[in-house]
């Protein structure tokens, strides 16, 4: 399994830019995973619904499966925040996983960087940050530049730079 993040500043267009390349990777028969750091409290699950019933009951995990899909829920409880490694171990075999946020972390990384959003460059304070995809050219000795709006270009990028985990 090889890894390779997507990180910037909240508005840069992180997402949109994932949705925007996994499609063209697949296209090439990769297999793609995504995993996607949140900032605040998220839930996936619905008030009013057996597995919401079973958490809050206190299931330390809550299995939810269909014909269509499945999903694991764990509740940390208070335990700490499992951090990127920990995480990764947890998928399934992929070809490349994209990762969404953790941009402390020390993996591969193309930042996205959106002049609009009026932020400065994460890669002047990140030597993990391997290529820019920004809609106007980072400054001298930058990384190489991806335009924002080329997701074949950016995908590319990403299975190139992209490190073994």
């Amino acid at each position: 399994m090889r890894i390779i993040g997507l990180a910037g500043w909240s508005g840069a267009g992180k997402t949109t830019l994932l949705t925007r390349i996994i499609p063209v990777l697949v296209a090439r028969g990769v297999r793609v995973a995504t995993l996607k750091h949140a900032h605040h409290a998220f839930d996936v699950d619905q008030p009013g619904k057996d597995s919401h019933t079973h958490r809050q009951a206190g299931a330390a995990q809550v299995l939810v499966a269909s014909a269509a899909r499945w999903v694991l829920m764990t509740e940390l409880r208070g335990a700490p925040e499992p951090g990127l490694r920990d995480l990764l171990a947890r998928l399934d075999p992929a070809d490349l996983v994209l990762v969404e946020g953790f941009k402390r972390e020390a993996h591969a990384k193309i930042e996205v960087h959106r002049a609009a959003n009026g932020k400065g460059w994460l890669h002047e304070g990140d030597p993990r940050i391997l290529a820019v995809a920004s809609d106007v050219p980072p400054p001298p000795g930058a990384p190489p530049h991806l335009p924002l709006d080329d997701a074949p270009a950016i995908a590319d990028a990403a299975l190139r730079l992209a490190e073994p985990f």
